[in-house]
């Protein structure tokens, strides 16, 4: 079997295997193609894929002979209209957001796998492409904000007098939030956070920061680290809280998203503007929505001396340790499909390679996906 490993788009700086990998697969009788560039952007030059055993291709040949193509985000249409009828796909598509694309590639007969559709359990936990890129999110997220702010993160005594540490709030205790409270109590903020979900009240204060608490939140806990909605009254409660601790916040670090559906407005424009000036808001649900009313994706508002930066993309400003975790989850991923002789075997009796796979044989395949009228789009 080809495997090929194709060049992100311009400002994707992660690859989707990184030669250690490569190595490994060579060494299972798979015959890896990397184009040339692939992972110059993580740090890994081509050099050390050839070492590893990949061969070095163009796009336009990998395109026509592989059977097997990983990119992690979504190729080009003119990429993948080179491609032949019932050549699996493999990366981390966001199908639930594009189900028009979807539709196309059913029309072209690929099979797609879409990692971030993996079921979250516990099997799972080395595929989870969603949590080794949160994690990486939330640490950046921190880091963005202790160099935007113009204030210190620690106290400090000094003979000048004292400075007193930044207060933070994180809203979503997930992969990202958990990195994010540790990272700023590490930099010596008071950190707050609020989640739906009671059951990571002990975590939260296992890392050193307070819990917020709004009774009467809908189940989450099988949501796979997601939100979900809530009620109008649990949303009014939730608000008036958030208010009060965004109030005497400095930072913010926001991460809250549904799947397949825009991301809760956790802060309002009022909210933003009972801010101390030079305040920082990071986003880290921008691609979706945002979860302010101001958040635009990709770029930094600044409202009312406030700092908002929307920003999905943060796994990408630490690209070779980002692309070592995810090749490692592909790696893992693509045991379930592999035989022992390196070949391609789809075994949909394995809940995990089902869950994955979105388009089979000239049909959208996973459920949710099913659901969502193209028009949506």
């Amino acid at each position: 079997m080809i495997l090929a490993v194709l060049k992100e788009k311009s400002g994707e700086n992660r690859v989707s295997l990184v030669p250690e990998v490569v190595k490994q697969l060579v060494q299972q009788q798979v015959e890896v193609w990397v184009e040339e560039g692939a992972g110059q952007g993580a740090f890994y030059p081509d050099a050390m894929f050839t070492e590893a055993g990949a061969l070095l291709k163009p796009r336009g040949e990998m395109l026509q002979k592989a059977d097997l193509l990983l990119s992690l985000r979504q190729p080009d249409r003119e990429d993948w209209e080179q491609v032949p009828a019932g050549k699996v796909w493999m990366g981390v598509y966001q199908p639930l957001y594009h189900p028009a694309l979807m539709q196309q590639w059913a029309a072209k007969k690929f099979t797609v796998f879409s990692l971030d559709t993996i079921p979250r359990t516990t099997r799972a936990q080395s595929m989870d492409v969603l949590s080794s890129q949160a994690n990486i999110a939330g640490y950046k997220a921190v880091l963005l904000a202790a160099y935007t702010y113009g204030r210190y993160f620690p106290m400090f005594m000094t003979a000048a007098g004292s400075i007193p540490p930044a207060k933070a709030l994180i809203l979503g205790a997930g992969v990202a939030g958990l990195q994010a409270i540790a990272t700023a109590r590490r930099l010596g903020a008071v950190v707050e956070v609020f989640d739906t979900r009671p059951a990571v009240k002990e975590e939260v204060m296992s890392l050193g920061a307070k819990f917020v608490e709004v009774d009467g939140a809908a189940d989450a806990s099988k949501a796979g680290g997601y939100a979900v909605e809530q009620s109008a009254d649990y949303q009014a409660r939730q608000t008036a809280k958030i208010a009060e601790s965004a109030a005497k916040a400095d930072i913010i670090i926001t991460t809250a998203q549904i799947p397949g559906k825009p991301a809760p407005i956790l802060i309002s424009k009022a909210m933003i503007e009972a801010m101390r000036a030079g305040s920082v808001i990071i986003d880290l649900a921008a691609a979706t929505g945002g979860n302010t009313e101001i958040t635009k994706d990709a770029a930094t508002v600044v409202h009312n001396g406030v700092t908002v930066i929307g920003n999905s993309d943060l796994a990408g400003a630490a690209p070779a340790d980002a692309s070592k975790l995810y090749a490692r989850n592909v790696l893992n991923f693509l045991k379930l499909i592999l035989t022992k002789e390196g070949a391609l075997h789809l075994n949909f009796e394995d809940d995990l390679v089902k869950g994955a796979c979105i388009v089979h044989k000239g049909e959208i395949v996973n459920d949710r996906v099913k659901q969502l009228q193209p028009a949506a789009v």
